[in-house]
């Protein structure tokens, strides 16, 4: 896979990215863009368990590599300590979402309290708490992202408790556009089609959902962790400069089907 710098837009700025947990994670697909529009990168793994598996990735591309557990009391607030240390910070892509496997897996009425609140906590407010962190590192302004999914908007079957929290992040990213844009801050939520990542593994009939992707977006084919890596890329550079507080699907067309 080639990590060269390509078309050097973004030289000189630094991104934060948030969620690689192996090759084929969204968050690497971001990683890979920047690095290759010449931006430098910083990654975070969740815990010793993942070390093993995003070091190798963060040396592909030279990337500083920090530990972050967002459940984890003061570890999000240290990371940004690391980074307010070494200057400013540029890009900032949020790609984590968790549910405990029972509530994921039943239906909303089934969900549990506190499934239900660790779901939004990791999936949605910790985008918040990290924009809060980032800001006054992004002095000439910059670029945000959190991953959403169609499920926020329509009904996807299985998708679950999910939903609502999807809905909720994508709501955040407009509210956060809306507060930051004065100084000079964009933020986007990004809605990639249906994607094999370890995240997706754990819906129910996934392998039926990338079929049924495939068979009703206008484009005929799946879109892969590259596609919306380009997307970001592209909506950090000054090219994007007056974009901001959209919900950008990167999905085929998918989402314009009825």
């Amino acid at each position: 896979m080639n990590t060269q710098t390509v078309f050097p837009i973004l030289a000189g700025k630094r991104a934060l990215v948030v969620g690689v947990a192996n090759e084929h994670s969204i968050a690497w697909g971001c990683a890979l863009a920047f690095r290759r529009a010449g931006a430098d990168v910083v990654l975070t793994y969740l815990n010793d368990k993942a070390l093993p598996h995003v070091a190798p990735l963060a040396a592909q591309i030279d990337a500083q590599l920090l530990p972050l557990d967002v459940t984890r009391p003061g570890e999000l607030e240290a990371l940004f300590a690391t980074l307010a240390g070494q200057g400013k910070l540029d890009i900032l892509v949020h790609s984590i979402a968790f549910a405990p496997k029972a509530d994921l897996q039943g239906g909303l009425l089934d969900c549990s309290v506190e499934g239900f609140l660790q779901a939004m906590d990791v999936s949605c407010h910790s985008f918040v708490r990290m924009a809060k962190l980032a800001v006054p590192l992004m002095t000439d302004g910059g670029a945000m992202f959190a991953m959403s999914y169609h499920g926020a908007n329509k009904v996807v079957p299985n998708y679950n408790v999910m939903g609502p929290v999807k809905a909720a992040l994508e709501a955040s990213c407009r509210y956060l556009a809306y507060e930051l844009g004065p100084r000079g801050i964009r933020v986007h939520a990004i809605s990639p089609g249906p994607l094999k990542t370890r995240a997706a593994s754990g819906l129910k009939d996934f392998d039926r959902l990338l079929n049924e992707a495939v068979e009703r977006a206008p484009l005929g084919e799946l879109v892969d962790i590259d596609d919306v890596g380009a997307t970001c890329a592209f909506l950090a550079t000054p090219y994007a400069h007056r974009l901001t507080g959209s919900t950008v699907y990167v999905d085929g067309g998918l989402n314009i089907v009825g």
